[in-house]
């Protein structure tokens, strides 16, 4: 089973579909599967441990599984590799504007990403060998998901990792993504 993370917006949901569809797999949304069972809440959030709960029963299938939740709900025993979508955290602050995010969830998502907490996440819990990390800031969907496509073919166990810190190298800067004016 192949896994697909990352911060709100960085396009798990346009992405992992392809990304299936050329693997000849299901594509399982953890987001609906907390859904449909009753775990999600109105303001979005997730039971983790009672969705890892349903979850077991689907870890036999082959499919790619996509959700910001994937390091929390599903166990590395699960997932043969596990791809972090990253995306500058700029372009993912217009991104999430464009979706109508509220100003604290703007902020709160870019500064996740700018830090790289899922991505962090997924390192810890299914380590360097099994994650890797394709930057979709300036792809289309059908041209991230052939880079995810690469990632999961490949048995590189060696990759860079993304570090958008090095972009915010100022208090100026971090103001102006921090922002929530205009």
């Amino acid at each position: 089973m192949l896994g697909i993370t990352g911060t709100p917006g960085t396009g798990k949901k346009s992405i992992a579909p392809i990304v299936a569809k050329r693997l000849g797999t299901e594509c399982l949304s953890l987001n609906e599967i907390a859904r449909s069972y009753g775990l999600m809440t109105k303001s979005g959030a997730v039971d983790t441990q009672k969705l890892l709960a349903r979850l077991k029963e689907d870890f036999s299938r082959n499919a790619v599984v996509f959700g910001h939740l994937l390091p929390y709900a599903v166990p590395p025993s699960a997932l043969s590799k596990v791809v972090v979508l990253r995306c500058e955290p700029g372009v993912l602050k217009e991104r999430l504007r464009l979706r109508g995010y509220s100003p604290s969830k703007i902020i709160e998502n870019v500064e996740a990403e700018l830090i790289g907490v899922v991505s962090s996440d997924a390192f810890d819990v299914y380590g360097a060998a099994k994650t890797r990390e394709v930057d979709t800031t300036n792809s289309s969907p059908t041209e991230a998901a052939s880079a995810v496509t690469e990632v999961a073919a490949s048995r590189r166990r060696d990759a860079p990792r993304i570090d958008w810190t090095l972009d915010y190298d100022s208090g100026a800067k971090l103001r102006l993504l921090l922002s929530t004016a205009g």
